[in-house]
């Protein structure tokens, strides 16, 4: 087991054995409830120095994650990247658009021109999120050094050859997901999880149909 399951179980972020339903739609019995993660800011702040020991040897001159929980990792991956290289990191995000998309605001555009970055993001299911982010940076005139997750849950499918960048995961935690259709968990009626993940939603969009 590897250090990143074990902090992120010593804080509850790992729960088994129930009916999940993600943003993609997907159903799935384990989830990884990053967000449980970040008040402990010890714990998190382990995570973001793996990152960087992980990718101490690159040439970075900033981090970006994806809002709202890569403000946190990227502003610690960034401390402790500092502290490792003797020089300022910086540390900064992208948020979403009305489209969906992962777009600088703020002016960090102009931090990011120009630079070597890194990506951090918490989870990787589809890569999705990574890889807005990483188109982002590219269009703004910066290059991606590498993308790094603390847990990749699609290790066949999310990969630097989908990413067009190195790509690194602290740990693979590999769950199986279902479309609604296909779900042994629907089938076995199993109640989806409305505390945590998008089963509220799934549900109350399920009623409105």
């Amino acid at each position: 087991m590897s250090k990143v399951v074990d902090i992120l179980k010593s804080v509850e972020a790992v729960i088994t054995d129930s009916h999940f339903v993600g943003t993609s739609g997907k159903h799935f019995a384990t989830y990884i409830n990053k967000d449980a993660l970040y008040p402990h800011t010890k714990q998190t702040s382990k995570i973001c120095q793996m990152f960087a020991e992980k990718v101490k040897d690159l040439e970075i001159d900033a981090v970006v994650g994806p809002a709202l929980g890569g403000i946190i990792l990227s502003t610690w991956t960034a401390h402790h990247l500092s502290e490792i290289k003797g020089r300022e990191i910086l540390g900064v995000y992208t948020e979403k658009d009305a489209s969906s998309n992962q777009v600088f605001t703020r002016g960090y555009d102009k931090i990011v021109a120009g630079k070597k970055i890194l990506v951090v993001e918490d989870l990787t299911t589809t890569g999705g999120s990574a890889k807005k982010v990483a188109e982002s940076i590219k269009n703004v005139g910066g290059a991606v050094a590498a993308i790094i997750v603390m847990v990749n849950r699609s290790p066949k499918e999310v990969t630097s050859e989908y990413f067009g960048a190195p790509f690194y995961a602290l740990d693979v935690v590999e769950v199986p997901t279902y479309d609604e259709a296909d779900c042994p968990l629907c089938k076995a009626g199993v109640p989806i999880n409305t505390k945590i993940g998008h089963g509220k939603k799934y549900l109350e969009s399920k009623m409105k149909t």
